[in-house]
């Protein structure tokens, strides 16, 4: 090859990707306007219609949740429900990190494996890149099963901006766990003089479980190229506590528009009394600015969102999000940064009614890009206790004002600025 032609392709190839770099960054986002504002109750037959066709999310009628709260809880009850795991045994996580929660982690899945339990990780090649597959080789040689979702691949370059963001555990088809946290030490203590993360799970039982594993069973065929059936998968699930609710999968599609963006559009666009948000990553796209605002001022709704604070892990992100409170607190909405840790968990309550935890943070990443899953339950002993948690982390958290976002330093300002370039992206 020559130096000219050489030249030539270098340049095509410079432009290709400044003309896909454009696209990520300057394309029109998706508008997420209701036709028809929500005015069923929210306990209606008519709206639950309604959320189960636009999010094409089965009704459960049959389940019961507990809330987790921290890593100490819910590791526990993960690690206890794995070891007495008596037919399978399905993880999927975006990060699964090197460590010793890890490592407690990986011994009692060998252990299950070894037992002949049927043990399927789904692991996210770049949220865990740095966990080889070496890490594994006594959890392989058991028996048991690790796949990598979206690997790097020339066959996979094109999905390479689509991660796995999902966190699950799913025991014996009877028992599941969802919520924001993966596995790492960071989530159970002190690291480098930061401290523990804070987050929460649910813990599963009853009919929504099968619904989890059909989230799960979709990115192992994804990863894998297998099919997972039969009754150490899909078990009978049993009656458990009357709890309506949705799990919700979330991929993107071509149209742009996911199910967990019209989750939280509707969800929002009906609260008549609260809106509950705790993200760690809060850069609401233009529709859900507008509906909270539209909820503070036309509804008289009380809107309350608790994001971290400067311990937060992603300070870009934290400016980019700041730069978005000014409308929000003009309107009436009270924001407030948490200060003891890192805030992790990813939550919403409506109307001290519906409440929705899962992976999905109130990003363009989460809503756009990531495989989610969240599980919405419309039970208001669950809100009680969800709101009980907000009150203690805004106990713990510092409010801002308008007048305060208004000083801004110029350095921050800048740095918003910046920022803003990869909203799309976060």
């Amino acid at each position: 090859m020559d130096s000219t032609t050489f030249l030539v392709i270098a340049v095509i190839a410079i432009i290709g990707q400044s003309f896909l770099l454009f696209l990520a960054l300057f394309e029109p986002g998706l508008d997420y306007e209701i036709a028809k504002p929500p005015s069923a109750a929210l306990d209606s037959t008519d709206f639950l219609r309604t959320l189960e066709a636009l999010t094409d999310a089965r009704l459960t009628k049959r389940s019961s949740i507990e809330v987790l709260t921290n890593g100490e809880v819910y590791y526990e009850a993960e690690l206890e429900a794995i070891r007495a795991a008596k037919h399978s045994i399905n993880l999927e996580a975006y990060i699964f990190q090197k460590g010793k929660v890890a490592d407690r982690f990986v011994e009692a899945l060998t252990e299950r494996a070894r037992a002949g339990v049927r043990v399927n990780l789904v692991l996210d090649a770049i949220g865990s890149f740095a966990t080889w597959n070496s890490y594994f080789k006594d959890f392989y040689a058991a028996g048991g099963r690790v796949a990598w979702y979206h690997g790097f691949h020339w066959h996979t370059l094109a999905r390479i901006n689509n991660r796995t963001h999902r966190e699950l555990i799913i025991i014996d088809g009877e028992i599941g766990f969802v919520g924001g946290a993966g596995f790492a030490d960071h989530w159970l203590h002190a690291k480098k003089g930061h401290p523990r993360w804070r987050d929460t799970m649910f813990r599963v039982e009853g009919e929504a479980v099968t619904q989890l594993q059909a989230t799960f069973a979709e990115n192992w065929l994804e990863a894998s190229g297998e099919i997972l059936s039969g009754h150490d998968y899909f078990p009978l699930c049993k009656d458990e506590e009357h709890t309506p609710a949705l799990v919700v999968n979330s991929s993107p599609s071509a149209g742009r528009s996911t199910r967990a963006r019209i989750l939280y559009q509707m969800l929002l666009a009906s609260a008549k009394e609260s809106i509950l948000v705790t993200t760690p990553y809060f850069l609401p796209d233009r529709s859900a600015r507008a509906e909270m605002i539209r909820a503070i001022t036309e509804r008289g709704v009380n809107v309350q969102v608790i994001v971290p604070g400067q311990k937060s892990d992603h300070l870009l992100t934290r400016r980019s999000s700041r730069r978005l409170y000014g409308d929000l607190l003009k309107a009436g909405a009270q924001i407030y940064e948490y200060e003891p840790s890192m805030m992790h968990t990813k939550s919403l309550v409506i109307d001290r009614t519906w409440s929705v935890v899962g992976t999905t943070n109130f990003d363009n990443r989460s809503f756009g890009l990531n495989d989610e899953v969240n599980l919405a339950a419309l039970d208001e002993e669950l809100a009680a206790r969800l709101v009980e948690d907000f009150e203690l982390d805004k106990s713990h958290s510092r409010a801002v004002s308008y007048e305060q976002w208004q000083r801004r330093s110029i350095f921050e300002r800048a740095h918003e600025m910046f920022g803003w370039l990869l909203e799309r992206q976060q």
